[in-house]
C-alpha cells in the first residue's frame, strides 16, 4: 500500500521556514503594506475545503507576519452566492476566493465584482514572469481577474484494488464491464466542480452514447466528496470519478486501500483544480489582502499550497516530481506551456463550449 511523502504539518512549515524567504529582503515600500495590514487584523479567503491545507497556511502565514486569518472552506458553488449577495448588499465580508473556475466564470465574473489582480502582485519573486512556468497565466478572456498558479494532469479516476485492479483499465469503454455495475461512485457533474471536469472530458471525447451506458452501470453520484471517498475506501463501491488525490490523502495515509488508476488511453485533460486565485473588489482588508496574496504566491506560499492540496505548482522552484506516485503529474514536468493552453479545461473559453453542453446533458440525462 502507498504511502504518502507528507511530513507532519510542524514539519512542513518548519521546512518553509528553514530557508531564508522574501520576507528578510528589505523593502520600505512592503514594511509599510505588512504594517497596515497587521492594524487590519486578519485576511479573510474562502479557500478549498481541506483541512491539511487550511491547518498549514494557518500557520505559516500567521509565523510569518503576524497577521490573523479567518479561512472558509467551502466548495466554489455556495460560497459564491454568498459572496454575490454580501456585493450587491454593500455588507462585503471576504477579500479573495481560492478555488477551481467553473464557479467562478459562471457566478463571480458576470457581476462585476472582482478586482484586477496584477496590482496585488507587489513582490519581485512573484510579480516577474520569470519565476512561474508559462508566465503570468489567467483563465479569464480579460486575463485579469481568474489567476491560475496550479496546473497538472490527474487521472481523477481511482480505484479499491480489492475489487478493481488498476491493470484491468486501459480505456474509458472499461467502466461499462458488468463487473462494475452498480460499483462505481461519481462526483455530481450537474454542479461546478471536478465531477463536471471529469463528465464534460467524457462527453467530449466519447459522446453521449457512452455517457448514457456509463449512468445505466447504476452510479452512486453525490456531491459530497469526502463521501465518495469514504466509500471507495471502505469497500462499499470499486471505482470513483470525478476526485483526486487530496480527497483520498486521510484514507491514504491511513493505508486503506485506495489507488489511482492509469491514464486512458483516450488521454485526460489539464486542470488547475482549487488553484485559481480572485480578488473581489473593494476587500474590507486591502493590505492585508496584499500580504497575503503574495505570501501565497510565493515560494513558501506554493510549497504549502502543493503540499496541503496534492497540486503541481507552476512556481519553477516547487518540486513536484513527488506527485507521479499518486496519480497527479505537473504541467510543467511533461507538457510546454503551448500544449497546457491546448488540454487545458478550466478556463472561461473551456467552460462556456465545452464543459456547460456536457452540463446541460448532465441534467437531461440525470434530471436537475
Amino acid at each position: 500500500m502507498i504511502q504518502v511523502p507528507i511530513a507532519p504539518l510542524v514539519l512542513i512549515v518548519s521546512m518553509v521556514f528553514a530557508t531564508p524567504g522574501f520576507s528578510q529582503t528589505k523593502n520600505p515600500e512592503w514594511d509599510k503594506i505588512v504594517e497596515a495590514a497587521k492594524k487590519e487584523g486578519k485576511v479573510v479567503a474562502s479557500i478549498p475545503p481541506t483541512p491539511e491545507l487550511r491547518k498549514l497556511m494557518e500557520i505559516a502565514f500567521t509565523r510569518r507576519y503576524g497577521i490573523a486569518t479567518e479561512f472558509v472552506p467551502a466548495r466554489g458553488g455556495s460560497i459564491i452566492q454568498r459572496m454575490v449577495s454580501e456585493a450587491k448588499a454593500n455588507t462585503q465580508y471576504f477579500d479573495l476566493h481560492i478555488g477551481g473556475t467553473e464557479s467562478v466564470i459562471t457566478g463571480l465574473l458576470p457581476e462585476n465584482i472582482l478586482d484586477s489582480i496584477d496590482p496585488y502582485l507587489i513582490l519581485p519573486e512573484v510579480r516577474d514572469p520569470k519565476h512561474w512556468w508559462g508566465g503570468h497565466i489567467y483563465v479569464d478572456n480579460a486575463k485579469r481577474y481568474v489567476y491560475n498558479f496550479v496546473a497538472y494532469q490527474t487521472v481523477s479516476l481511482w480505484s479499491d484494488p480489492n475489487q478493481y485492479k488498476a491493470v484491468e483499465f486501459k480505456s474509458f469503454d472499461d467502466l461499462l464491464s458488468p463487473k462494475l455495475q452498480g460499483k462505481i461512485g461519481i462526483s455530481d457533474p450537474r454542479t461546478p466542480g471536478s465531477g463536471s471536469s471529469m463528465w464534460s472530458y467524457m462527453h467530449y471525447i466519447k459522446g453521449e452514447e457512452f455517457l448514457r451506458k456509463l449512468v445505466a452501470q447504476k452510479l452512486f453520484i453525490t456531491r459530497d466528496l469526502r463521501l465518495l471517498a469514504e466509500n471507495l475506501a471502505r469497500g462499499k463501491i470499486a471505482v470513483t470519478s470525478g476526485i483526486g488525490y487530496s480527497e483520498f490523502q486521510p484514507f491514504i495515509k491511513a493505508n486503506l486501500p485506495v489507488v489511482p488508476l492509469p491514464v486512458p488511453k483516450e488521454g485526460l485533460y489539464i486542470s488547475g483544480g482549487y488553484g485559481h486565485l480572485t480578488i473581489l473588489k473593494n476587500p474590507p482588508h486591502p493590505n492585508a489582502t496584499k500580504v497575503f496574496v503574495n505570501w501565497l504566491l510565493s515560494r513558501d506560499g506554493q510549497e504549502v499550497f502543493a503540499r496541503g492540496m496534492g497540486v503541481g505548482s507552476r512556481r519553477l522552484e516547487i518540486d513536484t516530481k513527488w506527485l507521479r506516485d499518486y496519480g497527479v503529474i505537473a504541467a510543467k514536468d511533461f507538457l510546454t506551456p503551448e500544449q497546457f493552453y491546448k488540454y487545458e479545461n478550466q478556463s472561461e473559453e473551456k467552460i462556456n463550449k465545452v464543459r456547460e453542453p456536457a452540463a446541460i446533458f448532465a441534467r437531461k440525462l440525470l434530471g436537475s
